[in-house]
């Protein structure tokens, strides 16, 4: 099964963790992170088939560790090596298609970007997205490989169709201000103005008409139900992230796909609820007035791992 990069990065982070100066409360938070999910456990197995491959890691990818930085460089080359030892495509190919790496337009963890297309249509991409712009006679044709894009549509003289394409499926834009999202096998369509249809990959019905206001899952063979687009949708195309009554376990996760390494919420904390509109582009500060309003603190392994836990 293939394993999500930040969970090998997770354990390469363990690993410099665990080699370096640690409590035995570090090493019970290794073995919890290490139940929690089965996925945990097949990474830190990857990680100890790597070590015996290699006779044990280099030295040189264990510096004395002194700092947060030299421990960051540490996790990366053990990621390097894990690229190289888990096979053909390697660890970035694993998550990434390679029309990802290649793709005309992408954006980093944490970047957005605006682009303005030659038919005066205009795109908003979010944090860690890739797409290709395929403009002919016949259509507008954006190839979305990850992450998120907003688009608001300008009329075409010719009449060819403006269209997202996802792994998933297809959005045919009908005159609209919408977005597009694919991760993990699932997109998700927000209307905000005026309507898409929406065809599943593997649909054999007619297209679903999707109007302003609304949003739908959809994988390649499934449609979900139509829901009520939450308030502030479009907030990351200004630097925002708006929340109303989320769980904090859920806010965490959006809040990690503009942080880079691993951000993890401890379930006994999970639960709490949210409200507010906080900035993007310092996620560190977002943690601390979380840790300042809510019963939870912030326990730091390193710059890039960070649990919350209750206080």
């Amino acid at each position: 099964m293939a394993l999500d990069p930040r969970t090998l990065e997770a354990a390469a982070t363990w690993y410099v963790q665990l080699r370096a100066e640690h409590s035995e409360a570090d090493r019970q938070a290794w073995r919890d992170w290490l139940d929690a999910n089965p996925a945990h456990a097949q990474a830190w197995a990857r990680l100890e088939r790597l070590q015996r491959q290699l006779g044990g890691l280099p030295p040189e990818a264990l510096p004395a560790l002194a700092n947060a930085r030299a421990r960051r460089r540490a996790v990366l080359k053990i990621l390097g090596l894990l690229g190289i030892g888990i096979g053909v495509t390697g660890l970035a190919l694993e998550r990434n298609p390679p029309g990802h790496w290649l793709a005309e337009h992408r954006t980093g963890t944490g970047q957005r970007r605006s682009l303005r297309l030659a038919d005066r249509s205009h795109l908003e991409l979010n944090t860690d997205s890739a797409l290709d712009l395929l403009f002919d006679d016949r259509q507008r044709l954006i190839r979305l490989y990850r992450g998120e894009l907003l688009a608001e549509t300008a009329v075409d003289p010719a009449g060819r169709p403006f269209i997202v394409e996802t792994a998933e499926g297809r959005v045919r834009a009908l005159g609209t201000r919408f977005s597009v999202r694919s991760e993990d096998g699932r997109s998700r369509v927000t209307v905000l103005e005026q309507a898409v249809e929406i065809r599943p990959a593997r649909w054999t019905g007619q297209p679903v008409r999707l109007g302003a206001g609304q949003r739908i899952d959809f994988t390649a063979d499934h449609l979900g139900e139509p829901g009520v687009a939450p308030e502030g949708a479009d907030a990351w195309t200004r630097g925002m992230l708006s929340v109303v009554e989320w769980r904090l376990g859920d806010f965490i996760a959006e809040l990690a796909r503009y942080r880079p390494g691993f951000l993890h919420c401890d379930e006994a904390v999970a639960g709490l609820r949210l409200s507010g509109a906080f900035r993007l582009d310092d996620t560190d500060v977002v943690l601390e007035n979380l840790a300042r309003s809510l019963p939870i603190r912030l326990r730091p392994f390193t710059r890039y791992w960070v649990r919350i836990e209750p206080a």
